[in-house]
């Protein structure tokens, strides 16, 4: 458990680092400790194969870097932030995207870029949403549909391949579906296929015509 001091004065070295003008916080005294933390809970991580070990060793650690998200999201000024951007990725692999959102809002809103890899912070959002969300039906487990919605609102205007956004409204039509709002799924589903025509939904949508018109007496 973080202590309650420990916990303020991360908030407020988080606070006086994201003040900074909106560039790299590289030199921030609080931003390189806990940088420093990071990379070493990255090694942990990585000694991990299991994905499941990772998200139980993520839903562990991710409360020890919650002072710090607070204190930026309160009074950042949109400094690129490695720690954040990083934060938000572990909480939906844990299962948290809710907690997730509440940091896209704010790196989508001030341009922030991903600290891995090639894709953009909208893609990589959506992209992990997605896995998770899907891994998360795939078990039986429940997904929320009103925070798909918020992330299928929030991404909007971010730009990302069109069948990864594809795959974003097929997950949504599968849930509408499984919820028995075969009409919702419906149009959801026709969205993944004309933004993809291989999004693998053909099959689903003639089911769902089928259901629905039996459903109507036609």
């Amino acid at each position: 458990m973080i202590s309650p001091c420990r916990r303020h004065m991360l908030r407020q070295s988080a606070i006086v680092a994201a003040q900074q003008a909106a560039g790299q916080l590289t030199h921030a005294t609080g931003y390189e400790l806990q940088m420093q933390k990071l990379n070493a809970d990255k090694q942990a991580l990585h000694k991990l194969q299991s994905f499941q070990a990772k998200a139980e060793l993520k839903r562990k650690l991710l409360p020890e870097y919650a002072p710090w998200v607070s204190g930026v999201l309160a009074e950042g000024n949109g400094a690129q932030d490695a720690i954040l951007m990083t934060v938000m990725i572990w909480r939906i692999d844990a299962g948290d995207i809710a907690g997730a959102l509440n940091i896209a809002r704010y790196a989508f809103k001030h341009r922030l870029a991903m600290p891995f890899g090639t894709r953009t912070a909208g893609c990589a959002f959506t992209e992990e949403v997605i896995d998770q969300a899907t891994r998360a039906r795939d078990a039986g487990e429940p997904v929320s549909i009103e925070l798909m919605l918020e992330v299928l609102e929030l991404t909007d205007a971010e730009d990302m391949p069109d069948k990864v956004r594809a795959q974003l409204h097929k997950i949504i039509g599968y849930l509408y579906r499984d919820g028995g709002k075969d009409a919702l799924a419906l149009e959801r589903l026709k969205n993944a296929l004309i933004l993809d025509n291989k999004s693998g939904v053909k099959k689903d949508i003639e089911r769902l015509e089928s259901a629905i018109r039996k459903a109507s007496g036609s």
